[in-house]
């Protein structure tokens, strides 16, 4: 059997390495995405008109374009035609943590619109009295929505944004074609390079993907069950 994965000896196959990289796309891009769709669900509910067209043109064009689509635009887009550096220009190691930054980028543009939906779902549940309530106690409309609309909703839909996190984590495959040294990336080098060895490669990163994925959803499950709002 060890013959099987003797081409993990391979110096240049760092597979720890790629899913390594992979958590930190899925962990910055969740913290990004979760601000982001929170300031966008705002934007969609705010009793400025212009505001609320504003947030309801972004999620739907950001929604209904294809990741990839977004992915490459921040890659050609930002970074090669408008010139978007965001990562030190003396580093040795510039151009892959550019497309490192490029990659979270996209992904907050466009899971930020799912966590802004979910949210927008969560507000609709809390009931339209407290809100009143609030207004007539002198609170405007950040306050209300900071202190009262937010907190319950953000507690009636863990379980949504668990599922939206899980696929985000799953998406991050898609950094792959910007040059992302990620999980997706180093499986196609083996698939290319190990044509003896297919099966045993799909195996592997399937399995890493399992171990990722299950106890993240395993944990916000919990999560969502301790804090659930019940009515």
């Amino acid at each position: 059997m060890s013959t099987l994965f003797d081409f993990l000896d391979n110096p240049n196959y760092d597979l720890l390495g790629a899913f390594w990289m992979t958590i930190k796309l899925t962990f910055f891009s969740a913290i990004g995405s979760l601000i982001w769709g929170t300031i966008l669900v705002g934007i969609r509910v705010s009793p400025v008109p212009i505001m609320r067209a504003f947030g309801t043109a972004y999620v739907n064009i950001f929604r209904n374009t294809p990741l990839t689509v977004i992915i490459v635009f921040t890659s050609l887009g930002l970074s090669s035609t408008l010139g978007l550096n965001l990562a030190s220009s003396d580093s040795t190691t510039s151009l892959e943590d550019n497309a490192f930054r490029l990659a979270i980028l996209g992904f907050i543009a466009y899971t930020a619109t799912f966590v802004c939906e979910s949210l927008r779902s969560g507000i609709n549940t809390v009931p339209v009295g407290q809100a009143e309530a609030a207004r007539a106690l002198g609170l405007g409309f950040v306050q209300v929505l900071t202190l009262i609309v937010l907190p319950q909703a953000f507690r009636s839909v863990i379980a949504p944004l668990a599922n939206v996190m899980i696929a985000l984590l799953k998406n991050t495959t898609v950094a792959s074609i910007i040059g992302v040294a990620e999980a997706s990336l180093l499986m196609s080098e083996m698939v290319e390079n190990e044509s003896d060895s297919l099966l045993v490669v799909f195996f592997l990163f399937a399995a890493g993907f399992v171990v990722l994925v299950l106890p993240l959803g395993l944990l916000l499950g919990w999560v969502a069950k301790k804090v659930e709002v019940k009515r």
